[in-house]
């Protein structure tokens, strides 16, 4: 006679190999990362979807994205340069005024668009799952085509300038060497800022008003309207502490040969990226796991 299992099929434990595991995350360092990749395609379909939808059923379209920008530039030039008298550090104020813009439209616009990652994505977020890093991620990719076109409309108006005989000394090695390590730095520094707020944001509703009117306030802090050589040693010490500073100087040493550029000023910027990134993506992913209680 054959021995038979005294447990019940339906306890038996199985053998079955999962293709896909769901397990809760109890570690502060148990980010996962790895799924960002293997949602890849994921994040394509939101870079797509942030994009077309920002402009869909307008008339202009995409030309928003140029038409912003240039207003801005002609606004600044008039107030600042006009009718303030501001110094441009010796260049055209329409190419000054657009070179500061366009990284800080960039940094900007990556803040306060990721800091609603939670609020303004919950129904998705408490339907389905995917890496909640996605959502985020997508957004500065987005973003970074705004910039691509609005980056086109700054070699355009330096072109131009060239053309005229406008003394101007761009840095063409530098160009091609700096302008990728930039891009990073603004778009990783937005990043980690908009998920801190946005999953401070999660309890305490008030940062949303407070990044609305801070980002404007910061960008007075930031030398985009003034060159950083025009401020006294007293303030200068402060105003580099802001760790666009040096990036936005970068920018303007790079491409119009002006501005105060420093190696060290721009490490530091660089430090304060990898330290606001990483605390980021670790606040997130502990807020990640409750969020759906608080919002």
């Amino acid at each position: 006679m054959s021995a038979q299992s005294d447990t019940p099929p339906s306890v038996q434990t199985s053998t079955e190999d999962w293709d896909l595991v769901i397990r809760p995350r109890s570690g502060w360092f148990e980010l996962h990362l790895e799924d960002l990749w293997r949602y890849r395609d994921l994040v394509r379909m939101f870079v797509r979807r942030d994009f077309v939808a920002q402009y869909k059923q307008t008339i202009l379209g995409p030309l928003w994205f140029i038409i912003q920008p240039l207003l801005t530039t002609l606004t600044f030039t008039v107030i600042f340069s006009g009718v303030a008298k501001l110094s441009t550090d010796g260049l055209p104020p329409l190419l000054f005024y657009l070179a500061g813009t366009t990284p800080w439209n960039y940094f900007s616009t990556c803040v306060t668009k990721t800091s609603t990652t939670f609020t303004a994505n919950a129904n998705i977020f408490g339907k389905v799952y995917f890496p909640r890093l996605v959502t985020p991620l997508s957004i500065v990719i987005s973003t970074l085509i705004q910039f691509g076109i609005q980056f086109a409309l700054l070699l355009g108006m330096l072109g131009w300038y060239l053309l005229q005989g406008t003394p101007l000394n761009p840095n063409w090695l530098a160009i091609v060497g700096m302008t990728p390590l930039l891009i990073l730095l603004m778009g990783s520094l937005g990043l980690g800022f908009g998920i801190i707020v946005s999953s401070l944001t999660t309890k305490y509703r008030d940062l949303s008003f407070l990044v609305t009117f801070g980002i404007q306030l910061a960008m007075y802090a930031t030398p985009v309207v003034y060159p950083l050589s025009t401020v006294s040693e007293k303030y200068r010490t402060w105003l580099e502490l802001n760790p666009m500073t040096a990036i936005v100087e970068a920018f303007r040493a790079v491409y119009l040969g002006a501005g105060t550029f420093s190696w060290p000023d721009l490490g530091y910027s660089a430090i304060f990226t990898v330290v606001t990134l990483a605390l980021g993506v670790l606040i997130f992913n502990r807020v990640e796991k409750t969020f759906m209680d608080t919002v």
